[in-house]
C-alpha cells in the first residue's frame, strides 16, 4: 500500500498467512538462503524476532552491512508515528479483540488502519494503512529482535490501551511472571495522561501492574468494572451494561465467556475514539471472527471439526469451556504443544486441569519433546499417522473435535478431514 516492493522468507511457508501474502503481491521464499537477498539490493531488511545470530540470512545482512530494522520499529517509524494508536495487549485474546475493534471502527465509518496477527474474516487482509488517524494494533509482549530485547509493544506508543489479562508465558525469554509485569508497566509509562487504559478488572496480575503506577485515564471491564456482560440464558442474548444503568443486548456468532469479555474491551476502546456502544454492538452482531479461533472447518457425518490457536493452558481451558457451554455431544481435544513455553514443559502440571471439559484428549508429542503429560491429562502419541488412526477410531457422530495448535500441526487438520470424508463416503 505504501508503494514498496516487498518480499520475505520463513522457515516454513504455509496457509492461511502465506495465501494472504501472495494475494497482496508479496514474493515468498522458503528457508533462509542468502540467495534470497543476493542481487536484490534491498533498501531495508526487516528482521523478525524469531531470527538469531547464526541464521545464514542474518549473518549475510550483517556481513554485507545492509540496512536492517525490526518489525515493530518499522511500524513506528514508517506507519504509526502520527497516528492515534489503539493497542490490545495481554496473554490471551489479543488477535480476536484487535479484530473486533478494527471491525467496529470500520462499521462506524472511521476507516482505520490496523495490524492484526491472524487472518480476520471481515477484512481481505490482516493489515492496512487505513484512511484516518486511527490505527489498531495487536500489541505483543514478546521481545522485538535479537538486537532489541524490549517487548514489541513498547514501540507502538498507544493512546488507547487494552489490557486483556496477564499470565506467565514466553518462558524462553522471561524468567518469571514479575519480569513480564515489568514490561507491561513500561508500556503504561508511555500512555499519555489524556490516553485511556482499559483493563480487565478481575485480573490480579494486571492490578499489580497498575499499582506500579498509571498516569492515564482508566476503565475496567468484567467483574466490578465499568463495563460488564451477563451471559446468555434461556435462549436470550448476552447483555452488555455500563455503570450508570445503560444496557444493550448482544446477539452474535461467537462462543464463550472469553469472547464476551473481548467484546467488552473492544466496545470500551471504541468509545474512547467516539463510537457509541450501540453502534459497536451492531458491528459485533455482524462480526465473523478470526480464522483458527474455534473456527468450524468441517461437519462430516455429524462430526464437527474445529481449528483453534490455543497454545497455553488457560486458552485451552477457556476454549473447551466455551464449547461445552454452547454445544452438545462429546468433546475430543487434539493438541500440539508447539509454543516454546509448552515444548519446554513449563505448564505440564496445569494440563490436566486445562482439559477437564473434554471427554477425550490426545497430545501430539514427537520424540524431540522430552516430557509426558500426567495420566489424567489424556493420551500422548508420538507419531502423526498413529495419532490420526487413534482419533479416527475414537470419534463418532455428534462429537465436537477441537484441534489446537499455533502452527501447522503436520497437516493434521487436512488429514482428519480427508479421513472423515472417506469414511462417510464409503457408508453412503
Amino acid at each position: 500500500e505504501m508503494g514498496y516492493q516487498v518480499s520475505g522468507c520463513d522457515a516454513n511457508v504455509y496457509p492461511p498467512m502465506s495465501s494472504q501474502l501472495e494475494k497482496a503481491g508479496i514474493t515468498l521464499d522458503s528457508g533462509f538462503d542468502p540467495a534470497h537477498l543476493a542481487g536484490r539490493e534491498p533498501d531495508l531488511v526487516v528482521i523478525g524476532n524469531a531470527m538469531s545470530r547464526g541464521n545464514a540470512l542474518v549473518e549475510y545482512v550483517l556481513d554485507k552491512g545492509l540496512a536492517y530494522t525490526s518489525g515493530p520499529q518499522f511500524l513506528h517509524d514508517y506507519v504509526i508515528r502520527d497516528k492515534w494508536v489503539l493497542a490490545v495487549a495481554g496473554t490471551h485474546g489479543k488477535t480476536t479483540t484487535s479484530a473486533m475493534l478494527a471491525w467496529i471502527l470500520e462499521y462506524a465509518g472511521m476507516k482505520p488502519g490496523f495490524l492484526i496477527g491472524g487472518v480476520v474474516q471481515d477484512f481481505p487482509f490482516s493489515a492496512r494503512i487505513g484512511d484516518s488517524v486511527f490505527f489498531v494494533v495487536e500489541a505483543d509482549e514478546y521481545d522485538t529482535a535479537f538486537f532489541d530485547k524490549r517487548s514489541k509493544f513498547l514501540h507502538y506508543q498507544p493512546r488507547t490501551l487494552v489490557l486483556n489479562n496477564l499470565e506467565f508465558d514466553h518462558a524462553d525469554i522471561f524468567d518469571n511472571l514479575d519480569a513480564i509485569k515489568r514490561q507491561f508497566h513500561h508500556l503504561l509509562r508511555i500512555v499519555p495522561s489524556t490516553g485511556r487504559v482499559i483493563v480487565n478488572a478481575d485480573d490480579a496480575n494486571l492490578a499489580d501492574v497498575l499499582a506500579m503506577g498509571c498516569w492515564s485515564q482508566q476503565q475496567g471491564f468484567g467483574g466490578a468494572g465499568d463495563w460488564q456482560v451477563a451471559a446468555p440464558a434461556n435462549g436470550q442474548p448476552a447483555i452488555i451494561s455500563r455503570q450508570g444503568g445503560e444496557q444493550w443486548p448482544l446477539q452474535w456468532q461467537l462462543l464463550g465467556e472469553h469472547n464476551r469479555l473481548n467484546a467488552l474491551a473492544a466496545i470500551a476502546a471504541a468509545e474512547h475514539v467516539g463510537v457509541r456502544p450501540q453502534t459497536a454492538i451492531e458491528a459485533l452482531a455482524q462480526f465473523r471472527g478470526v480464522k483458527r479461533r474455534l473456527e468450524l472447518i468441517a461437519d462430516i457425518g455429524g462430526i464437527c471439526v474445529y481449528d483453534d490457536f490455543a497454545h497455553h493452558p488457560t486458552a485451552i481451558a477457556t476454549t473447551l469451556a466455551g464449547l461445552r457451554q454452547e454445544k452438545q455431544g462429546r468433546i475430543v481435544a487434539v493438541i500440539e504443544p508447539r509454543s516454546n513455553t509448552m515444548r519446554m514443559g513449563v505448564h505440564r502440571q496445569q494440563l490436566a486441569g486445562a482439559v477437564q471439559q473434554a471427554d477425550r484428549v490426545f497430545w501430539y508429542l514427537p520424540p524431540d519433546i522430552s516430557w509426558q503429560p500426567a495420566a489424567d491429562a489424556g493420551r500422548a502419541v508420538a507419531d502423526i499417522n498413529r495419532l490420526l488412526d487413534e482419533v479416527m477410531a475414537c470419534v463418532i457422530p455428534g462429537d465436537q473435535v477441537v484441534i489446537m495448535s499455533n502452527g501447522g500441526f503436520a497437516g493434521f487438520h487436512g488429514r482428519l478431514k480427508a479421513a472423515l470424508e472417506q469414511r462417510y463416503a464409503q457408508q453412503q
